[in-house]
């Protein structure tokens, strides 16, 4: 046993000191990125926010929508070949777990996803996708250290996905005691990755468009989002909801999930995710407009006229 003093940092920690800026306008903010991948130099152009892989927010609607606007969607794991064959393109990413690792004829982008990314079965997992199909983008996670996002990304990952125990719909710190403050993960793994020219996802913890801001202004190569995106006309299956209704999402090893998809949870483990009600929040576009929004007023504030520039521009002050 030891323990690390070092004291590390969740987004309610910090603020952004503001700057002076030669930017005109909120307009001039240009949010696009363009990626090379590590393993096969693939190109991936977009808003990099990506819906997360839950079957309340990573769904076919809600993909169609995000993908006209430029951003990314993880198609949940339970998706089916029909529902989401239309929707397969660089914008979305097919989610598999350790039970299926091949990945369906057509699919370029591939998440293996795991609640514990730190496994040398997982890793093995990764290393077998890699070298059978080397030609696709893989993102791959959970973790949040440096040296499990280097492991990752050596084995055959282009992405990392970082956060474990973060998520509003997740238990793990909770059940197991399990965890590590995310944006300190973020700073971390993102050094660790961009050192080996590998990229990485913010998985978690974003409540508010100020968290994604430091998530990117931290080093995050993408932010994936869940229950921000919950809620909506895209996520879900009703077409009667009125405004002020309460609406149900769910993390993926919640025992509502494995009770849907397995049967419930197996003897062996306990759930580690639980079920959030969110109001109804009409159609996706509207929210995303109020994110993107204050991504660039952000951006205005430090005088970053990219968002790739914005992590360079970023001093975090503690406020906690």
């Amino acid at each position: 046993m030891r323990i690390e003093f070092e004291r590390k940092i969740n987004f309610d920690d910090v603020v952004i000191r503001p700057k002076r800026s030669a930017l005109h306008s909120r307009a001039e903010v240009d949010l696009t990125r363009t990626f090379k991948t590590l393993h096969n130099a693939n190109i991936i152009t977009g808003i990099p926010i990506i819906a997360s892989n839950m079957d309340t927010v990573g769904t076919p609607r809600v993909a169609e929508a995000l993908q006209q606007i430029g951003m990314f969607t993880a198609l949940h794991k339970y998706t089916k070949f029909e529902e989401c064959f239309k929707v397969w393109s660089t914008f979305s990413f097919q989610t598999f777990g350790l039970d299926a690792v091949s990945p369906w004829l057509g699919v370029q982008n591939i998440c293996l996803d795991v609640a514990n990314g730190y496994t040398e079965a997982f890793v093995q997992s990764v290393q077998a996708v890699r070298h059978e199909f080397p030609d696709l983008t893989i993102m791959a996670g959970n973790v949040a250290t440096a040296d499990m996002t280097e492991a990752l990304l050596l084995a055959g990952a282009d992405i990392v996905k970082v956060g474990v125990g973060p998520g509003s719909a997740c238990l793990t710190t909770e059940v197991t005691g399990v965890g590590y403050p995310q944006l300190s993960a973020i700073i971390e793994c993102a050094d660790a990755a961009h050192g080996l020219r590998g990229l990485i996802c913010a998985d978690g913890g974003c409540k508010t468009s100020g968290d994604i801001v430091k998530a990117f202004a931290a080093g995050a190569d993408f932010v994936m989002l869940g229950g921000m995106l919950a809620g909506h006309t895209e996520n879900i299956v009703r077409s009667d909801w009125r405004e002020g209704d309460k609406v149900k999402y769910y993390g993926m090893s919640s025992a509502d999930a494995m009770e849907k998809y397995v049967g419930g949870v197996a003897e062996y483990r306990a759930a580690e995710g639980k079920v959030v009600e969110v109001p109804f929040r009409g159609d996706i576009k509207d929210t995303v407009k109020t994110i993107l929004g204050g991504l660039r007023s952000a951006c205005t504030y430090v005088g970053a006229a990219t968002l790739k520039e914005l992590p360079k521009r970023t001093t975090f002050v503690r406020v906690k």
